[in-house]
């Protein structure tokens, strides 16, 4: 497609409506920030938050299902989501000895942690027995050594589930063969009162709800045969894999069919592939209730029936549905250069913090520019954003934009809903230059939102 004046209808993705962020940007608050910050920022919702927690308890509870809510850290370093997870009694999936010693230092009950990644350092092991944190054990190997902690030291019992590899997963470097974990169960029973063994855990790729329900079914089984030997195996946790929508069905299916690499800088081509579901029709809380209505394979009733007839508490660790609308990145534009037909704008900012980018794609959301001279909207004004760097690749954004009105050096350009793995999984002071502060928003019922920064102690 084409406009009247010959250039191409540049494809857009506008985010759903967020009422939070929007009350941000109208409060004047985004040109204070990036002044007193000097540099890129992104800022923080933690009320987000504590409606998306609640949504999923919320369908946990309506399904009749036992449940608990881990937050996965590594989606976000920030401290703030941490101390929310620990005043509202939730939990934090970590997978690094910073990682559990940041949770316990905001508040979160030892108890209240999941220890998961793969081929867990010892001295990882040892603090997550200390505090009585349930350990997804990913060999038999790292069984041994959570055995021999649990003996040596004053700490019993050391409490366990046992990471499954999944059959439909089958090169995946993660979790046990059912030869290995037969032997597991076996070396559980055969601890005693130096392990805990508390049931079973698996994570799929992707966001397919059968195949999730299907081998939590299936671990269901596991945790009743271990039983039989005694052991407690009461738990099946299934990881994460619940998507967000950012943007809504016919916005997201009319920009894959549209885009080609006309509308990139550099003729740049990703296939559609490549990139993140922005749509997804079930989403968050309501993708949970989906997956317990689900019916898994050769059986006759849901999933929901079949955990709460077994008495098996379903554990999530969720990272980036619990993150959805949570936050937010800003950049102040430093320059920009004319191209044929678009503009090159460059920011005081790289893509190491905006994560897709360093996956082979793009983040797609339209930013949001924020003029910082009145001006009414001028027309279309197509722009790619590329980064304060040395590096070609280094584009935050290879697609050419369509913005209401010319941007200029010195305005503003918001990234939207960011919190969930984009802002802190890649960053680094490349060049020198320093990670952009986290500020958290407090709304709370003021004319104007309170912020303050962030307090992460690694």
């Amino acid at each position: 497609m084409v406009a009247a004046d010959g250039r191409p209808v540049l494809p857009v993705l506008p985010v759903l409506p967020d009422p939070a962020t929007d009350t941000v940007v109208t409060s004047g608050l985004l040109p204070e920030l990036a002044y007193a910050l000097g540099g890129p920022f992104h800022f923080l919702l933690p009320d987000a938050f504590d409606t998306n927690l609640h949504a999923m308890r919320e369908a946990l509870a309506a399904a009749g299902v036992d449940g608990f809510v881990y937050f996965a850290k590594k989606a976000n370093k920030a401290a703030v989501f941490a101390e929310r997870a620990a005043a509202l009694g939730a939990g934090v999936d970590v997978a690094s000895a910073g990682e559990l010693r940041e949770a316990l230092g905001h508040g979160v009950r030892g108890e209240h942690l999941v220890v998961t990644g793969p081929a867990k350092d010892p001295r990882l092991l040892r603090l997550a027995v200390q505090h009585r944190a349930l350990i997804a054990v990913d060999a038999l190997d790292e069984l041994d050594t959570v055995i021999t902690v649990a003996l040596n030291g004053r700490e019993r019992p050391a409490r366990v589930l046992l990471r499954v590899l999944p059959s439909i997963q089958p090169h995946s470097r993660f979790g046990m063969t059912e030869e290995e974990l037969a032997t597991a169960v076996d070396r559980c029973v055969k601890a005693g009162d130096a392990l805990r063994m508390e049931g079973f855990s698996f994570h799929l790729s992707g966001y397919a709800l059968q195949p999730r329900a299907d081998l939590t079914a299936r671990l269901v089984g596991l945790c009743l045969a271990a039983r039989v030997k005694g052991l407690e195996a009461g738990r099946v946790s299934i990881g994460g894999g619940l998507p967000i929508s950012y943007s809504d069905a016919d916005a997201w299916h009319t920009f894959l069919a549209t885009q080609r690499p006309a509308h990139y800088h550099a003729g740049k081509t990703f296939q559609a592939g490549d990139f993140y579901p922005y749509h997804s029709p079930l989403a968050g809380a309501d993708a949970l209730a989906a997956l317990l209505a689900t019916r898994p394979e050769n059986t006759g009733t849901t999933l929901a029936d079949i955990l709460r007839d077994a008495g098996v508490e379903l554990l999530l660790e969720p990272g980036r549905a619990l993150l959805d609308r949570a936050g937010a990145t800003v950049l102040t534009i430093q320059g920009v250069k004319d191209r044929d037909g678009y503009q090159l704008l460059t920011v005081d900012g790289t893509s190491l913090s905006l994560s897709e980018q360093w996956f082979n794609s793009e983040y797609l959301p339209d930013p949001v520019l924020i003029p910082q001279v009145t001006a009414a909207p001028e027309g279309t004004f197509p722009a790619s954003v590329g980064a304060a760097t040395c590096l070609e690749s280094d584009m935050l954004t290879w697609r050419k934009i369509a913005f209401p009105r010319r941007p200029r050096p010195g305005d503003l350009l918001l990234y939207p809903n960011t919190a969930g793995y984009q802002m802190d999984s890649n960053e680094s002071p490349f060049h020198d230059l320093p990670l952009p502060p986290k500020v958290v928003i407090d709304h709370a019922e003021r004319p104007r939102p309170r912020w303050r920064l962030d307090r992460h102690f690694i």
